[in-house]
């Protein structure tokens, strides 16, 4: 299962900005995300899943690549019981 939808309304409860209005496979800088603000996601995204976005994924730039490196993370941690 994707987590595009859940990024998407994260993107949403952050900034307000309307899903329907993102194309999640442009460029987040391009819609006006500086790095403080994607830093500040990020860090979102990593407390919503559990997970610590490794520094080789610093030049995701879409929501696709985002979910793409959030599923594959969920995917790999450790289930607990």
């Amino acid at each position: 299962m994707s987590s595009l939808t859940a990024l998407q309304d994260l993107v949403q409860s952050k900034f307000g900005i309307d899903p329907a209005t993102l194309d999640t496979h442009a460029s987040m800088r391009e819609k006006g995300f500086d790095s403080l603000a994607l830093v500040e996601f990020l860090f979102a995204v990593e407390d919503q899943y559990g997970i610590s976005i490794p520094d080789e994924y610093s030049s995701i730039d879409t929501l696709a690549q985002l979910a793409e490196v959030v599923d594959k993370l969920v995917a790999e941690k450790p289930q607990t019981a």
